[in-house]
Formats: C-alpha cells, structure tokens, sequence
C-alpha cells in the first residue's frame, strides 16, 4: 500500500483531479466583473466543455469495456457497470452514442473508428451536445440499410452539418426532410407502406361529450388539410367565442373586421386547427357538397415542382404550407387543381413591380416568392413557418422609410418576425442580397447594443437541404469513384442523373426550370418553356414523337400562360 502511495499518480487521474479542482472555483467564481458579451461567450464556452467532457468519458467507458473491467466489478453487463458504477442515467442510449461518435476497442485490442466520423469530430470540438447526437442519430438510424453507401456518407455529412446549426428539435424536422429527399420516388416507403399506414380515428366520448382524433395522413390528405387551416383557421377567423369574428374563409372576410378579431383572438394554434375544421365542414353541409359530391371538399393546393420531377413523374413537390408531397400524388390531383405557371427574370408578363404605387404584395408576386427556391418558409433564420402564414416583408429598406413593393426587394416574413425588423437593439436589421451565390435571398441581423460588436448576418437555411445533400453526394461519389467525366458514354453519372438527387426546386443560377439532359422529352418540353418568351417552330426530330401525358399537360398549361 505504501509503495502505491509513492507511486507517482497516471496523467489521467491528475488532469481529471485537476479538472475538479477548477470546476470548484468555477462554481463559486465572481460573475460580475464579465461584460454582457463576455459572459455570453462564458456560457457558450462551459456548454462546449461539457460536451468535450462526455466525448472523454465515452472513451474512459470503452477502455473499462476492454479491460473487462464490469465483470470485475461485480456486474453482469456494461450497462450495469454503467448504471451502478459510473450513476450514467441512460446507459443504453450514452452506449449507442459511443458506438457512433467514440474510437473504440475491440476486445482484441484492435481499434474501430467512429461509425459517423463527421459527428464524432463535431462532438469532440464541443459544437454539438449529447442531445444533438442523440437527434441525429436517431435521423440516421431511418435510413435503411440497403441504401447505397455514398448515400449514407453523404447523409452523415449533411447531418452533422445540421447539427452544428441547429436546435435538437430542429435536427428532428429537417432530417425528416433530408429522409424524405433521399427517397423521392418511394423506393424506401411505397404506396403500399402508405396506404397500410393511413388511418384516422375518432375516440369514444368522454363525460364532456369531447372525443380525441389521431391518426396517420397520407401526403396528399395532410396537404389538403394544411391548406384548409391554413384559409379557414387565421388568427381572428370562425372563432366560436367571438360572436363578431368572421366566418368562412380569409379571402371572403373583411380586413379590419379580421384584423381586430385576430387581436381579440385567445386561442391556441390546436383550437384554431379545430374550428377552421368545424367550419369548413359546416359550410360544406351548408350548400350540399358534402351531402351531394362524392369529391368532398375542391382541391385547392398551390404547389412548386422541379420540372424535371415532372418529366420523370418522380420526386417531391412542395406546397405553400409546407407540406412535401410526391410527384406522383400532385400528378393524380392535378386534374382538380388550378395550375399556375411561375416565370420568372424577364420571361414573365405578370407586373412584378410598382415602386411606391403599391404598399401591399399582389397575388402574383406572393405565388412568384413562394416558386423562388427559398420562398416556402419566412426568410428568418431558424423559421419554419409556411409560405401561407407569412407576409411580404419590404425586407430592403421599410415601406415607411420609402421601400419599393418590388419582386427583388420583398421576401417572405411570418407575423411575429415581420414585426420584429427594426432599428432598436434586440430587433432584426434586413436587406437583400445582390450579389453572390445567396444573391435574391434576404440577410437577417440582429441588432446590438450600443458599443458592442454586431451580430453575423444570417439567412434561413431550411431550404438549401437539397442543395447540400447534392454537394455533399457529389464530394461524397468524387472521393470514392474519382471526379466525374464528361465525356464518352461511360462517364460516371452525378446526383442530377440520379432518380433519388431531387431537390424539389427550380435548377440554374437564373431561377428558371432546366429540363437539359433529360433526352428528347426534356428538350422538348424545354423548346416549348422557351416559346413563352420567343416562340418558334421546334425542330421536328424533337416534336415528332408523340408527348407523354404529362408534358401534354404541361404543354396545355404553357400554352395558357402565353
């Protein structure tokens, strides 16, 4: 025992007893002499230790595990050595984190790399916590195993990428956007799974007479349904504690009647959801349509698509509530929808500009904001709010301080950040961006105090999803293949050839949709896009064969527009 004592202590136990003596002071240590800003990069600082700490423990929890140190302890498993020994209070999930971000050791000394090295070096800098990991993980672990293996490592980057930038329940969202745009075509979740899935349910009345409803929506069900809430359910409107609220959809009532019912209005967002339901429902009986049609309620959607998605009747389409539907479902409702034709730059006839002869937005420029390829969501950053629940904010320079309600300087806004642009410390300070790859898209910052150093300028990044995965799948196939060539027939496809790279967006740095390399059917339909805006006699080796139903339709629909 005595010559234990003498021993001199490994590097591990001083560092870590050091450790403990500096977490002491820091418990204790006098915050005040910190300036605003210090002690925010303070905190920032301790949750980025935190993090570094767990990653360090995680590799101290495998070399217990190699050395067989549980069984030695008394315990029948890692967990329980995990649980007793160590007061881990999840072990099961702490263990699938190690296995995903931690180096560890196999039991004959070999050592086995991170599952997700791209996560793994962010934890180990401290820029994303165990719960971030955990969201994350939980994304990957969706995607199925069958999947091609540039794919997952693309995922993987794309995912960490994320995590860095956002909140957990963040994480959760956009990997569920990221899962729905690496399977466009239904290959991982088929109509089968989907309709097998669906159901909606109708709970047995409780004392009250109330009853609960749950289920789960097909796309094309829960588009239809945001839509409805969002027409029938603003703030203010079918409010049945209101007898001076309007009634029936947003378009119908009147605007100051709805402005000062929306201030009266107390409601949460799920009772809202509810009475727009009940409303609509109650219209619907009102004139016969739901006792008279077999269609029920019109389909009424407003949706943007690539058109390549088109072409190949694959892909994902994204409507102004947010809502991701499949190219095939918008091709089976397009038959009751109303298409409308964005055209955008010089190709267009729609007056997109009135300087100050206009205040508010026109229907044409909401409909040619929203087909932009950042125009689903309001501009702010982190916002997930639709296009159907945002304003079209004079994001270069205010109405009042002489702002043109012009196309290039509006940008989509929900209510609550609308309100928040403003001069004074704490409001945001917005402009638009007029040159470089961001070029269009509006530059959020949030203003500081006096003195102190501004803020970043941020954008929205939701939807540069697709975008990145394509750049990542592309960085991902250059590494493992080598870089794509472009010539002779057998150069090596990149993510724009392939059936799963969709984007859901509108291609190529002028906004317009490119059908180029899709074979004769995408330049045919491409000749007859460009026919808008100069119109010729296409070469007959491209008209001759005859069209596919859809770009019939999108022939028809060009047609109109002219």
């Amino acid at each position: 025992m005595s010559d234990e004592t003498t021993t001199a202590q490994p590097r591990a136990v001083e560092l870590v007893a050091d450790l403990h003596r500096i977490l002491d002071e820091l418990q204790t240590v006098d915050l005040a002499p910190c300036t605003d800003t210090e002690l925010a990069d303070l905190a920032a600082d301790t949750e980025k230790a935190i993090a570094r700490l767990t990653v360090a423990g995680d590799r101290q929890i495998d070399q217990a595990e190699a050395r067989d140190l549980p069984r030695k302890a008394g315990c029948r498993t890692l967990m329980q050595f995990m649980t007793h020994r160590l007061r881990v209070s999840n072990p099961m999930r702490r263990r699938k984190q190690m296995d995903a971000t931690a180096t560890r050791t196999s039991l004959g000394g070999e050592v086995i790399p991170p599952e997700h090295p791209c996560l793994a070096e962010a934890f180990a800098a401290g820029a994303v916590g165990s719960a971030h990991v955990q969201a994350t993980l939980d994304v990957l672990d969706r995607i199925p195993g069958t999947i091609d293996h540039d794919i997952k490592v693309a995922a993987e980057r794309q995912m960490a990428e994320i995590a860095e930038a956002h909140t957990p329940a963040d994480i959760t969202q956009l990997g569920a956007r990221l899962l729905a745009h690496l399977d466009p075509d239904g290959t991982l979740a088929d109509d089968t799974d989907q309709k097998r899935r669906r159901g909606l349910w109708i709970g047995r009345q409780r004392a009250d007479g109330t009853a609960t409803i749950s289920g789960t929506l097909t796309p094309a069900l829960a588009a239809r349904l945001t839509m409805m809430f969002a027409v029938w359910g603003k703030p203010g409107l079918n409010n049945p504690d209101d007898p001076q609220s309007p009634h029936g959809p947003a378009g119908t009532a009147d605007p100051d009647a709805l402005t000062a019912a929306a201030d009266r209005d107390g409601r949460t967002l799920a009772q809202t959801n509810h009475d727009a339901l009940d409303a609509a429902l109650a219209a619907g009986f009102a004139d016969g349509t739901l006792g008279t049609s077999h269609r029920g309620l019109p389909v009424q959607l407003i949706i943007k698509t690539d058109l390549s998605d088109l072409i190949r009747e694959a892909g994902l389409a994204t409507t102004a509530t947010g809502t991701l539907l499949p190219v095939r479902d918008l091709i089976a409702m397009a038959g009751d929808v109303q298409p409308w034709l964005a055209i955008f730059k010089d190709a267009t006839t729609v007056p997109l500009h009135f300087g100050r002869g206009k205040r508010l937005a026109t229907r044409e420029q909401r409909l040619v904001s929203f087909a932009r390829p950042d125009g689903e969501v309001c501009s702010a950053p982190g916002c997930d709010q639709p296009a159907t629940q945002v304003d079209m904010h004079h994001a270069h320079r205010d109405w009042a301080k002489g702002g043109l309600t012009d196309i290039d300087d509006l940008a989509p806004a929900c209510p609550r950040h609308n309100r928040m642009v403003g001069d004074q410390p704490g409001q945001y300070t917005t402009r638009i961006a007029r040159s470089g790859p961001d070029e269009g898209r509006c530059l959020w910052r949030l203003n500081a105090e006096p003195g102190a150093p501004p803020n970043p300028e941020r954008l929205n990044r939701r939807p540069d999803i697709p975008r990145r995965f394509a750049e990542h799948l592309n960085t991902v196939r250059n590494e493992i293949h080598g870089p794509a060539t472009r010539s002779g027939d057998d150069s090596r496809p990149t993510l724009r050839d392939a059936p799963y790279a969709s984007s859901g967006r509108c291609s190529g740095s002028s906004g317009r949709p490119d059908a180029v390399g899709y074979g004769d059917r995408g330049l045919r339909l491409e000749l007859a896009y460009r026919e808008l805006v100069h119109p010729r006699t296409p070469p007959e080796h491209l008209t001759s064969p005859p069209l596919t139903p859809v770009e019939a339709e999108l022939a028809r629909i060009l047609t109109d527009h002219r």
